[in-house]
């Protein structure tokens, strides 16, 4: 067996379930299959070996899911891919092989199934890439974060529950005024090698890792430069997402046979861990940007996010938007929330009307980091929080967002029940960055660290 040439990434696990993205290669006149054995750390021998075969539509790539898992648990598993000429074998006489796995053992936690435990997460967005003719061009530049936040992850206490990618893990308009990708394979190579540098790959086989997209997986602030032309750039864009970020996410649904469910619908979703829970918005690829039904989330999504805030018990709740809600940039036209007023009104008011506690959105974009208290005029109850951390790895050719950068000096809404305020709680940290967020009975605390890992700011908020 060789070693994943992508991957193993671990996506979405609970007390007992994790999601591992494997990818091989493909061969001609050969079957490929990806495996993985797994078991509890300390253990002599290996629970289980799951195979499955790997197909040229899905890129030679797989999700492997991992079930009957205990809570608060550690395991080490192997994961690996090889081919096969015989046409006569499928994923139940393969197990029946002697197969050399590759040496790399990787290690996972679950979850803990007590409600109160103390959580932490590490979350960022924009990881700048640049490639020239499919060759990264100084590809440590980008990746050298990925080891300092795997430094900081095993350091941790409490453990490190999850990483959040909040938008533009790829670039796949980089070269956008020369030359954008438009084409699946062109999108797939960058991909495979965004994901397969040493740093964040060692990171994502041990850390799950959560994603959602933001314009730069399509175009720069898509769709409002959307053309007819753009159609089949769009679906290659789209494929290629679902492919290496959505695939290992909460959006395809487990099976009874316990396998993962190839077909989605939607991007975002919902997950939770004890009484914190979360819900990763889709604010890109459902935009509607007619005048007379202007908004940045459909209809159905609107909907499921302003139930959930209303009828979930969860005693935090963690909005993630790849743009920010608040505050506004002065020059973003009308890409951000700015652009789509009336719908953040209403989502404002939902939380401030039903008296919902500790709601903060958690956010990227902008490649600057703050945090940003809102509140209301009249009514002294309401309180909200903005967490943003960008970029991870910004590009030369792009500045970093600084205070000046944002409308700071006007309210956010202005409804007639009164104003929707905000202020900065510190300062707006302009270089690359990473955030570390630790959530227990009392306080969130979010922690900025620069790329080699050193503290650049910490805000406490306390709980409500």
């Amino acid at each position: 067996m060789f070693k994943p040439s992508v991957g193993p990434i671990i996506g979405h696990t609970t007390t007992n379930h994790t999601r591992i993205f494997v990818r091989g290669k493909f061969l001609v006149n050969a079957q490929v299959f990806a495996g993985i054995r797994y078991r509890r750390l300390g253990a002599e021998s290996w629970l289980k070996s799951i195979f499955t075969k790997l197909e040229t539509v899905r890129d030679m790539s797989q999700v492997i899911a991992l079930n009957d898992l205990v809570a608060n648990t550690q395991y080490e598993y192997q994961a690996g891919w090889f081919s096969l000429t015989s046409p006569t074998h499928n994923v139940e006489t393969v197990a029946e092989l002697a197969l050399q796995w590759p040496e790399d053992i990787y290690r996972f936690r679950t979850p803990s199934d007590q409600v109160t435990q103390p959580r932490a997460y590490i979350f960022g967005s924009c990881r700048y890439l640049r490639l020239s003719g499919g060759i990264p061009m100084l590809p440590h530049l980008s990746d050298r974060i990925f080891a300092s936040i795997t430094q900081l992850a095993e350091q941790s206490d409490p453990p490190i529950s999850a990483m959040l990618m909040t938008g533009d893990q790829v670039y796949l308009d980089d070269l956008n005024v020369i030359a954008p990708d438009r084409e699946l394979a062109e999108m797939l190579v960058k991909y495979r090698t965004a994901f397969s540098q040493p740093n964040i790959s060692k990171l994502m086989s041990t850390i799950p890792t959560y994603m959602i997209l933001d314009d730069h997986e399509i175009e720069d602030n898509w769709p409002a430069k959307r053309k007819r032309a753009d159609d089949n750039m769009y679906a290659n864009a789209m494929h290629a997402y679902e492919l290496y970020q959505a695939s290992h996410s909460p959006t395809h649904q487990l099976l009874e046979n316990g396998h993962i469910n190839p077909a989605s619908s939607q991007y975002w979703y919902q997950f939770s861990e004890g009484d914190i829970e979360w819900f990763v918005i889709d604010s890109r690829t459902r935009r509607n940007l007619s005048a007379n039904d202007r908004r940045i989330l459909d209809a159905e999504q609107e909907l499921k996010l302003s139930d959930w805030l209303v009828q979930s018990t969860a005693r935090v709740k963690l909005v993630v938007t790849s743009v920010m809600m608040f505050p506004d940039l002065i020059r973003d036209g009308d890409d951000g929330w700015k652009g789509f007023p009336e719908q953040r009104l209403r989502l404002l008011e939902i939380i401030r009307t039903h008296r919902i506690k500790n709601v903060f959105i958690v956010s990227g974009d902008v490649h600057g980091s703050l945090v940003s208290r809102l509140t209301h005029s009249e009514d002294p109850d309401f309180e909200t929080y903005t967490l943003v951390s960008s970029p991870l790895s910004n590009s030369t050719m792009l500045p970093y967002a600084t205070a000046s950068s944002f409308i700071l000096d006007r309210p956010v809404a202005e409804t007639e029940s009164g104003e929707y305020r905000h202020e900065l709680v510190g300062g707006v940290i302009s270089q690359d960055n990473f955030a570390h967020l630790v959530i227990d009975t009392t306080q969130l605390r979010i922690s900025y660290h620069d790329r080699t890992g050193k503290l650049l700011q910490r805000t406490e908020i306390p709980l409500r």
